[in-house]
């Protein structure tokens, strides 16, 4: 046996880390977060506005996302997880196509608004924050919607429904339901 040691190979698969991330988020994502580590020694303090950019990009925040962040950015993968998870503007999950707000403002709330997020939960198989099987709806529950005199009040894209009453839930589901059919 010779004096030399054999080289030890490299267990450094930073290229293909930073390739697979790069593919994950995207060329304009991917753009900002170079960017910001060029012109801050600290980029964690933008992980915030790297996280909105990406929701907005992909509608909510997945694993691969996540993770992705967490690598080109060097920040530990539970700090960007904690934050995703800590602010509620922040979804995990894919939203449906069509978002239920259902106002839980004190008039709201007073005037039913918790049987009307019931019969919205029963109708559609789905708690508070889920999205139905179809991934038509999500259901969500709002604080104060400004819309007092009108209540309860849901929202739906931009449509606002007013006084609503869980009898007329089965007939809102089903104006979007059409709505869903006609753009196919």
């Amino acid at each position: 046996m010779s004096g030399r040691s054999q080289p030890i190979s490299s267990t450094d698969n930073w290229p293909e880390v930073e390739a697979s991330c790069r593919r994950v988020l995207g060329d304009k994502i991917c753009q900002f977060i170079d960017e910001v580590k060029k012109r801050d020694p600290r980029p964690d303090s933008h992980l915030i506005a790297v996280l909105h950019r990406v929701q907005a990009e992909f509608g909510y925040l997945g694993a691969s996302q996540l993770d992705a962040v967490a690598q080109l950015m060097q920040i530990p993968a539970a700090k960007v997880s904690g934050v995703a998870t800590f602010y509620h503007f922040f979804r995990l999950q894919p939203r449906g196509r069509f978002t239920v707000n259902i106002c839980f403002g004190t008039a709201c709330y007073v005037k039913g608004a918790d049987r009307v997020a019931e019969k919205f939960m029963s109708e559609l198989g789905v708690q508070l924050g889920e999205t139905s099987k179809d991934g038509l709806f999500t259901v969500e529950a709002s604080r104060c919607l400004g819309m007092c005199a009108l209540a309860p009040v849901i929202i739906i894209g931009n449509d606002v429904w007013a006084q609503v009453s869980p009898d007329r839930v089965p007939a809102i589901l089903e104006e979007y339901f059409r709505r869903a059919k006609t753009a196919e």
